[in-house]
């Protein structure tokens, strides 16, 4: 068992979910969990019709969420569950086809260098290619999440990214009401207060034309996510140490041992 584990949250994916799981089935993973959230098209039937395929390999799984409850609580039941399947690694990655598959391994490179850490798939190669106000939104929040965290972090908002089980093992990842795209957020700002490092690892920028619309609403989400890190912030007393650390472009392992680090291979 190599320990590796792709956990894919869904809503209203029809156009590009097989392609998706595609994609990722030819790659060196134990599993796929396919978390669908409540999709009112035809997203539930044709990851039934993959998951039962003969011999498929790796094996696919699906969980079912009767009605929409958000990304987060979507994240967070793959999680749990690839938790209880004995995942050493645990890879998210959206279902929208926005997202290379062929970088996971990418991102396995990087965890075996810094097995405690985090990385991120950020989104930095032609990041001209977002349109204005996503580039804007996720700028506000990486200045928020960054002075949270202590350390800059580029891309808080990419949904690409590999969790170390045993950093994930001491959060909180059970289920939640309402917990949508902060959910994320607060996994990073939990696991660098939990010792876990951030590394970066950069990737192209995807925004396919004929593809829907982000789920992510610029504004509404933008300021659920200042706000959940404002009361973080508050709880430690606007952590201006913190705020400091993450305006230091050039901080490095040597200054701060947990700091983000971009990894390019």
């Amino acid at each position: 068992m190599k320990g590796t584990i792709v956990v894919i949250p869904a809503f209203n994916e029809a156009r590009t979910i097989r392609e998706v799981i595609t994609a990722v089935r030819r790659l060196d993973v134990d599993r796929i969990i396919l978390v669908d959230d409540g999709s009112t098209d035809a997203t539930a039937t044709l990851i039934h019709a993959l998951e039962t395929q003969d011999g498929a390999a790796p094996r696919l799984e699906l969980i079912r969420h009767r009605t929409n409850r958000g990304k987060g609580f979507a994240l967070a039941s793959g999680i749990a569950r690839a938790l209880a399947c004995g995942g050493r690694r645990i890879v998210t990655i959206d279902a929208d086809g926005q997202h290379c598959s062929g970088d996971i391994p990418r991102l396995e490179r990087t965890a075996m260098r810094a097995p405690e850490a985090i990385v991120i798939a950020a989104r930095t190669e032609a990041r001209d290619a977002a349109p204005p106000l996503r580039r804007f939104a996720n700028e506000v929040a990486d200045f928020w999440i960054s002075w949270a965290c202590g350390r800059r972090i580029e891309d808080t908002q990419s949904g690409f990214r590999l969790y170390p089980a045993a950093v994930l093992a001491r959060l909180s990842v059970r289920p939640r009401r309402n917990a949508g795209f902060a959910f994320e957020t607060e996994l990073l700002i939990d696991g660098v207060a939990a010792g876990a490092e951030i590394r970066s690892v950069p990737i192209m920028t995807r925004y396919l034309p004929d593809r829907r619309l982000s789920h992510y609403r610029p504004w509404q989400d933008t300021w659920s996510i200042i706000r959940l890190v404002g009361a973080k912030l508050l709880g430690r007393g606007l952590y201006p140490t913190g705020l400091l650390r993450s305006l230091d472009r050039g901080i490095g392992s040597a200054k701060d041992g947990a700091a983000a680090l971009r990894d390019i291979d």
